[in-house]
């Protein structure tokens, strides 16, 4: 297990990242996404709530140069599901899971995204609580080594996790040209603190010049009351 803080402050840019995990106590199922950017269009950009979940959108609508990609929903809810990615799959999971498949069945219409040279990996996780158990998945599409012609899927299965750890996947394992892919299984992380603490803490770790917006959720496991933060650097 790594310090989550001491992960995020070591790579300037990790670019979108997802954790998910318990919280110390034990009581709560923990989620954070945070998305960061290089470019004008990418930094222009913040968190909104969208019913149970929530939406990018353009902080200053007369600089949105390209929608495709960096506008979507990364939080949605279905039921006893919390979906969080980094694209517009959050929409492909949902209608998944409405019409009974898998978390890995409904990503398999999907790929990493057409930006090349980086082709950006697609990161999601899917949070199920109910009735006091709590359970959840991750999963990377990415191309091979950055051959677009070929798809890597992975998906990773936590039951009954324990508290205090989380798992973090993130798009990248550093700045470049090309931005290289995430490797390897998710790092397993500490989980620390209330909601405000754990927010904190991931916010202030990001690279100053590159962090744009952060989401966290704390899930109460036993009643399934939520509790959620913003943070936005453009205010």
């Amino acid at each position: 297990m790594v310090n989550l803080g001491q992960e995020l402050s070591s790579n300037a840019y990790p670019g979108r990242g997802i954790v998910i995990g318990k919280s110390a106590d034990g009581k709560y199922a923990v989620t954070a996404y945070f998305i960061m950017g290089r470019s004008s269009n990418s930094r222009n950009r913040v968190f909104v709530t969208d019913g149970t979940g929530i939406r990018t959108q353009a902080f200053d609508p007369s600089k949105m140069e390209d929608p495709s990609l960096i506008i979507y929903a990364p939080v949605r809810t279905y039921g006893f599901y919390t979906i969080v990615t980094n694209g517009d799959q959050t929409d492909t999971i949902y209608d998944g899971l409405s019409t009974g498949k898998t978390f890995e069945e409904s990503l398999r219409s999907r790929c990493f995204e057409p930006d090349a040279p980086n082709y950006t990996p697609r990161i999601s996780g899917l949070m199920h609580v109910i009735t006091g158990d709590f359970d959840y998945s991750l999963s990377i599409l990415k191309s091979d080594a950055g051959d677009p012609s070929s798809c890597l899927r992975f998906t990773y299965s936590y039951e009954n996790p324990q508290a205090g750890k989380g798992h973090f996947i993130h798009t990248y394992m550093g700045d470049g040209n090309p931005l290289p892919s995430y490797e390897g299984e998710p790092t397993v992380v500490n989980i620390e603190g209330d909601i405000d603490t754990f927010t904190n803490n991931i916010w202030n770790s990001l690279n100053e010049d590159n962090k744009v917006s952060l989401f966290t959720r704390f899930i109460n496991i036993a009643t399934g009351e939520e509790e959620s933060r913003i943070v936005n650097k453009n205010n």
